[in-house]
C-alpha cells in the first residue's frame, strides 16, 4: 500500500534531528580533542573548542532541518510528497 509523506512537523522533526547531531558530536569528541593535541597552540583550536563542537553541530542541525522541513512541506504541496510502501505485518 502506497502512502505519502505530505508534510513535517517543522520543530518537531528539527528537535529531534538536532538532538540526534548532538550526540553523534558527542561521538565524536574522541577525535575532536585527539586532533587538537596535533594543532599547534597559536591555531585557537584547543580543547575547549573540542567540547564546544557537539554544542554547535546540534544547532546547526536543527536550524538547517528546520529550513529543509519548511522547503520540503513547500514543494511536497506542489508535487504531492515522498511516496513509500507500507506493508502489515503477517500475523
Amino acid at each position: 500500500m502506497a502512502q505519502r509523506i505530505r508534510r513535517f512537523g517543522v520543530g518537531q522533526t528539527a528537535k529531534v534531528l538536532g538532538v540526534l547531531y548532538t550526540l553523534i558530536g558527542v561521538v565524536l569528541i574522541p577525535f575532536f580533542v585527539l586532533a587538537s593535541m596535533f594543532v599547534p597552540n597559536q591555531s585557537g583550536f584547543g580543547i575547549g573548542v573540542a567540547i564546544a563542537l557537539p554544542v554547535i553541530y546540534g544547532i546547526a542541525g536543527f536550524v538547517f532541518t528546520a529550513i529543509a522541513c519548511l522547503i520540503y512541506n513547500m514543494v511536497a504541496g506542489w508535487v504531492g510528497g515522498i511516496e513509500i510502501a507500507i506493508e502489515e505485518p503477517a500475523v
